[in-house]
């Protein structure tokens, strides 16, 4: 069996603001969304927004807790001009700027907003991982 990631869910506070803010990305919600909980198509992985209290209790976890939770979510963009225009979109739509984007020590060009419920995001260009004619990015072939 390939482990695989299919989905992700985020634990929001306000599920119509989530929404809100993930649609002013341009994702569009798939038809299973409902009030309780939305789903977003991305290109073989799902984005979900459920309640933070409700996907604590599913996991059988504390929903408290704040700052930095040991993850962030990753977009990897063509070129440094295509993350400028995504960071701009992200803060457009309410996210807020952790870092804005500039050259990096690995060699690439990124910057790191938050989404409402405080979920990081990395918007990257990566000139090691090629992305292919539509967009989605690919690990090299052979190692480095």
């Amino acid at each position: 069996m390939k482990l695989r990631l299919s989905l992700v869910t985020l634990g929001v506070a306000d599920i119509g603001r989530a929404r809100a803010f993930y649609e002013a990305l341009g994702l569009i919600a798939g038809a299973p969304s409902s009030a309780h909980v939305v789903f977003f198509d991305m290109d073989g992985v799902i984005l979900a927004l459920y309640g933070r209290e409700a996907l604590a209790a599913d996991a059988g976890v504390p929903s408290m807790g704040e700052g930095f939770a040991g993850t962030t979510l990753a977009w990897n963009l063509a070129n440094p001009a295509a993350v400028d225009a995504a960071f701009t979109a992200a803060l457009a739509a309410g996210g807020q700027a952790v870092k804005r984007p500039e050259t990096v020590f690995w060699g690439g060009y990124s910057g790191y907003f938050s989404d409402p419920d405080g979920h990081l995001w990395e918007v990257a260009h990566n000139p090691f991982f090629p992305l292919d004619a539509g967009g989605v990015t690919h690990l090299p072939e052979t190692a480095t």
